[in-house]
C-alpha cells in the first residue's frame, strides 16, 4: 500500500528535484501525483511500498535539517552583508504594497473583533 512521503504544497521545485535525486539514490520505488487543476490537491511524492518509509524517513529528515541549516546560513550572511530583505527595506523599496497590505490586516481583525465588541456592551 503507497505511503505519502512528501505533500508538494509550497515546495520549491530544487526541493522536489532533489527529493527525487536521494530516492533514486537510495534506490526507492516512488510515484509522483501532479496538483489538481482547481487547486485542491497540491500534488506529492508517493512510497509504493508502506515498509520503505521506516527506511526513507531518517533520510529525508536529514536532507531537510541540512537544507534548513543552509538557508539559515544564507538568510544570515545576506542580513550580514545588508543585501537581505527586511521590513524596512520593504516599506524603502514598495511603501504602497506595505500600506495596503497593513491596511488590510487592520481591517480583517477589525471584522473579526467587532462582533465581541459589539456583544460585550
Amino acid at each position: 500500500m503507497a505511503k505519502l512521503l512528501l505533500n508538494l504544497r509550497n515546495v520549491p521545485d530544487d526541493e522536489a528535484d532533489e527529493v527525487r535525486a536521494l530516492l533514486d539514490e537510495a534506490k526507492v520505488d516512488y510515484y509522483e501525483t501532479r496538483p489538481s487543476i482547481w487547486g485542491i490537491s497540491a500534488g506529492g511524492i508517493w512510497l509504493r511500498e508502506r515498509d520503505d518509509h521506516a527506511r526513507v524517513k531518517p533520510l529525508l529528515d536529514a536532507y531537510q535539517q541540512r537544507r534548513g541549516e543552509t538557508a539559515r546560513a544564507r538568510r544570515a550572511a545576506e542580513l550580514a552583508d545588508g543585501s537581505g530583505e527586511t521590513f524596512a527595506t520593504l516599506l524603502r523599496t514598495r511603501p504602497l504594497f506595505v500600506l495596503v497590505t497593513l491596511l488590510g490586516m487592520l481591517a480583517v481583525a477589525a471584522l473579526v473583533l467587532l462582533p465581541f465588541l459589539l456583544l460585550s456592551r
